[in-house]
């Protein structure tokens, strides 16, 4: 197995300096950092002490297989990847190197994965039952716009009660990756909970406190602690499956394409720059479609 590494611990300076320009120049979320700075300390431990501005690409290439080795599956390779590719191009602009050993070496295939999704059923069970407190009103107003508008939890997280959400209209404005902007309707079910929300928002939130979801203290509920409280409920009606702020987004984007079978207009909704991270969401309507003919087509039924 692969040695463990504090991810917090010291890089050098030009490898420090280009995570500091994908944070700030590029908005790099504070995920894709972790990521890439756990690719940059992989990269370090396997060079065995070689200066990185050294490696060729069959150095690389080894690299790759030993990772593969120890276990590391083919995504998190292929994170790895694009790490050592970024900061070879880096060093290339800000340092003069000459070549980047890490482009065109590709990582070993993973098993495709499809996303997890709700049932329309289970996402009505979640959602239906009405509040009892006024944290659950809270709750269900974001579970509602989850579920209504795809949203991240880190889009819903950095919403404001000023700008962003507009009601009347019926849209929400976020940014998501990479500071994208998007506008994206809100149904009426959830525009129904988030009214009820900013009813009774004020009698929790500090003055001047300007996120639209807080805390009971009344600062502002971060994208963990949505993630707390959905799992919360989700044991406490009984679902019976571990729910996720971004299984509602599947189900969001899962639900819409086996209705309206608009696969462009779906990936604009959620924000992908590729259509091809919005293809999954075909794979997931044609299991459905594949159930409804097993259970349907005469010649499918079991005798």
């Amino acid at each position: 197995m692969a040695a463990t590494l504090d991810p917090s611990a010291p890089l050098p300076d030009a490898f420090e300096a280009w995570l500091l320009w994908l944070a700030t120049q590029r908005r790099a979320s504070p995920l894709t950092l972790i990521a890439y700075r756990a690719g940059l300390h992989a990269l370090l431990r396997l060079a065995e002490g070689r200066a990185v501005e050294t490696l060729e690409p069959q150095d690389i290439r080894r690299f790759v297989a030993r990772l593969h080795g120890e276990g590391l599956q083919g995504r998190s390779i292929a994170r790895h990847l694009s790490s050592w590719r970024g900061l070879y191009r880096w060093l290339i602009r800000q340092h003069g190197l000459r070549a980047n050993p890490a482009l065109g070496v590709r990582p070993p295939k993973s098993p495709a994965t499809l996303p997890r999704v709700l049932s329309p059923e289970q996402a009505n069970a979640l959602l239906d039952p009405e509040a009892q407190d006024l944290l659950e009103v809270r709750d269900i107003a974001i579970f509602e716009l989850f579920y209504s508008s795809g949203l991240r939890a880190s889009e819903v997280a950095s919403l404001d009660v000023e700008g962003g959400l507009d009601l009347d209209e019926g849209m929400v404005t976020v940014a998501g990756k990479r500071n994208r902007t998007r506008s994206v309707p809100v149904g009426s079910r959830a525009i129904a909970a988030l009214r009820q929300w900013l009813a009774a928002r004020a009698r929790i939130a500090r003055a001047g406190e300007p996120a639209l979801f807080v805390t009971r203290t009344g600062g502002r509920l971060t994208a963990a602690g949505i993630a707390s409280r959905l799992g919360h409920r989700a044991r406490l009606l009984g679902l019976g499956v571990h729910v996720h702020p971004h299984m509602l987004r599947h189900s969001f984007a899962s639900h819409l394409l086996q209705s309206s079978g608009d696969l462009r207009a779906v990936q604009e909704l959620l924000g992908h720059a590729s259509i091809r991270s919005t293809q999954v969401y075909t794979h997931l309507d044609f299991q459905h479609l594949a159930k409804v003919y097993d259970v349907a087509h005469p010649r499918a039924r079991k005798r």
